[in-house]
């Protein structure tokens, strides 16, 4: 080994060195978080890496995606070039012509020279995107991101240049082949008939690279790049049940000394490694409805100012002293005007390429502001109080729940006892009076195909969906337990409902308090009516209509499909699809907990809705929420806009039938 291979050789364990305690360090730091079980699913979670880091599936979801992936293979083979390289000057006679033959060893000098030209290309538009057109995903309240994005563009631009200068280099002194490099040929005849001395002009640029190359492996873990360590993880750990589900909390535990999170330590390790995956990519950031509507909350913010805190707590929190207390998140990193601005439509989640899970740490810090510190916005004291004395949100009696059903001849669960559908009406549909209409029309269309069904009435309490949302989880869980313990009386087969709070509740959440039951949306069972031939659509006045996709509905249960396909079979309704619609829906504003809110910041999400909506010509809009249909109501009244009607589909179809 030659004296310089000797040094590199020094400086590489070195650097590996560094390397490894600070790879220790982020692993230590995420062993500060609560436990969390994401094992199992090997083979699933396997495919998911696959697809989601090799084919950047989600990355690719938008064209910009497209830069990425190019940087992502770009630098793997500008990496494989750099270990023969340096490999190579410890070892002369090593190569991978030497080690794989030449037409693999040429494969890979072809594909590292084209993807890194592309990468070049690549870098120039990101630059031109970040810093010319500055799109609304990349604006982020921190202003040494901007300048640490363009270091880091900027080093990879360098090492790419620097690599097509060696390689050239190798060309002319016949160590590589020009027929497996295409753009290092064309710099081969740049750098011919110069008066350099190849030799020494490789060395240095070789050196220079590998030092920038051990630069980044020591400054990765402190900058934004630490996703190239925390995203594959992440991606691999990423929840693979359904999108909706939140955590569920003991309160059995006598060791909890508060509920809800509020340090950084509270959050459990994977929510920590969340923080490492983040690409700042801001998709999240354009997704979200709450941003988009100039409210303070942004997940692209709120993920990267969480990852500050975390590297700037860690350090007291490391050492373990008895006693030390870690710093609030809330107010040091954000505000309680950002955590109730989330509807908790899933948007940030659903766009995220490293599949961090915003949702559940906004609820979580919401469960320690309202369980623990008893802060939060004043108009939701009535509503929890509306919810532990009537058991909904309305200030309404419970006695009054099945008061709708008069006259109509809806079987009791009490007075029936066994029966094949125990269809949930849920809050809005029991108390509000445009709820009310849907819950009509579902319950006629139930009779005319003759549905052996029934509802629980006055024993039907709130599914606990909006306590939950809300943070004030013991309300949540109470009702929870109510109704299953009314639920267990009764002999059914599956549960119907049309709220898709109350669907997503049941299906998603009520099997972490051990009841497990089918569960459909009435836009599914509908449909299923109508395949069966027990209903038969029939033709309504023509209409050009759109469909709202309710979010969780379609972007959290994939239910997408379902509602359109009735729609269809309706002769005279014509459907011109929104922009934004979808698992990419825009929220309508009510989720989490933001219908019982006032909504006193920006502009409000329900108008912004809207205001989508009718640049499409539609006289009908058509949803499949009781909320949905509420929020766009009051949108189209602010807007005074009167010749445009709201439906549900349930609504559709009878009319459609009668």
């Amino acid at each position: 080994m030659t004296v310089q291979g000797i040094v590199l050789l020094v400086l590489f364990v070195a650097v590996l060195v560094v390397f490894g305690f600070v790879l220790r360090m982020l692993i230590r730091t995420l062993k500060l978080g609560k436990p969390e079980d994401r094992s199992g699913n090997i083979g699933q979670r396997i495919n998911s890496v696959l697809v989601n880091v090799a084919a950047q599936a989600r990355v690719l979801s938008q064209p910009a995606g497209l830069g990425h992936f190019l940087i992502f293979w770009g630098f793997v083979f500008i990496t494989l070039g750099t270990i023969e390289h340096i490999i190579g000057m410890m070892v002369p006679t090593f190569s991978y012509t030497a080690v794989f033959g030449p037409v693999v060893a040429g494969v890979i000098s072809w594909f590292q020279d084209i993807l890194a030209f592309l990468v070049l290309l690549a870098i120039i538009v990101s630059l031109f995107r970040r810093f010319v057109l500055k799109p609304v995903r990349l604006k982020i309240d921190d202003p040494g991101a901007r300048q640490e994005a363009l270091f880091i563009l900027t080093l990879i631009f360098a090492l790419v240049v620097l690599m097509f200068g060696i390689k050239g280099a190798g060309i002319l002194m016949g160590k590589v082949d020009p027929a497996y490099a295409p753009v290092s040929s064309f710099v081969s005849g740049l750098l011919q008939n110069r008066g350099l001395d190849l030799h020494v002009f490789e060395n240095v640029l070789a050196w220079i690279h590998h030092l920038i190359i051990f630069f980044f492996l020591i400054y990765v873990p402190y900058s934004k790049h630490i996703h190239i360590l925390g995203a594959i993880p992440n991606i691999y750990l990423r929840n693979l049940g359904p999108a909706g589900t939140l955590s569920r909390m003991d309160f059995e535990d006598e060791s909890a000394e508060k509920f809800g999170n509020s340090e950084i330590r509270d959050f459990t390790w994977k929510q920590l490694l969340d923080l490492y995956a983040c690409t700042e990519c801001g998709r999240c950031q354009a997704a979200c409805p709450a941003y988009l509507t100039e409210k303070p909350l942004s997940p692209f913010n709120m993920i990267h100012r969480m990852r500050a805190h975390l590297m700037d707590e860690r350090g007291r929190l490391l050492k373990g002293e008895e006693g030390v207390e870690g710093t609030p998140v809330i107010p040091e990193t954000m505000t309680t005007d950002e955590i109730w601005a989330c509807t908790t439509c899933g948007a940030c989640m659903q766009e995220c390429p490293p599949f961090i899970e915003h949702v559940q740490k906004i609820v979580d810090l919401r469960r320690y502001l309202v369980m623990t510190e008893s802060d939060f916005p004043q108009e939701m004291q009535a509503v929890f109080r509306n919810m532990e004395v009537n058991y909904n949100p309305w200030s309404i009696g419970f006695s009054t729940r099945a008061d709708w059903a008069e006259g109509l001849n809806v079987p009791i669960a009490s007075e029936k006892k066994e029966f094949d559908v125990l269809f949930w009406t849920g809050c809005a549909g029991s108390f509000d009076a445009r709820g009310q209409s849907v819950m009509k029309a579902v319950v006629e269309l139930f009779g005319k195909a003759e549905v052996d069904y029934a509802i629980l009435g006055v024993e039907e309490m709130c599914c606990g969906e909006t306590a939950r949302r809300m943070g004030n989880e013991y309300l949540a869980q109470t009702l929870i337990d109510g109704n299953i313990d009314v639920l267990k009386k009764y002999n059914f087969k599956k549960v119907v409902t049309a709220c898709p709070h109350c669907f997503n509740t049941f299906k998603v959440e009520y099997p972490q308090f051990g009841f497990e039951v089918e569960v459909m949306h009435h836009s599914e069972f509908l449909l299923d009516l109508l395949d069966e031939g027990r209903l038969k659509a029939g033709k309504i006045e023509p209409t050009r209509a759109t469909y709202h996709d309710s979010c969780y509905l379609g972007r959290y249960n994939d239910i997408l499909e379902q509602p359109r396909n009735i729609l269809k079979q309706v002769s005279g309704v014509e459907i011109t699809e929104l922009g934004r619609t979808g698992k990419r829906s825009f929220c309508c504003g009510a989720g989490g907990g933001r219908m019982w809110m006032e909504e006193d910041i920006g502009r409000r999400i329900n108008e912004e809705r809207v205001g989508e909506t009718t640049k499409l010509g539609v006289d009908s809009i058509f949803a499949a929420c009781p909320y949905c249909i509420t929020m766009f109501e009051d949108g189209l009244k602010a807007a005074e806009i009167e010749n445009v009607r709201v439906k549900d589909i349930a609504e559709v179809l009878l009319e459609s039938i009668e």
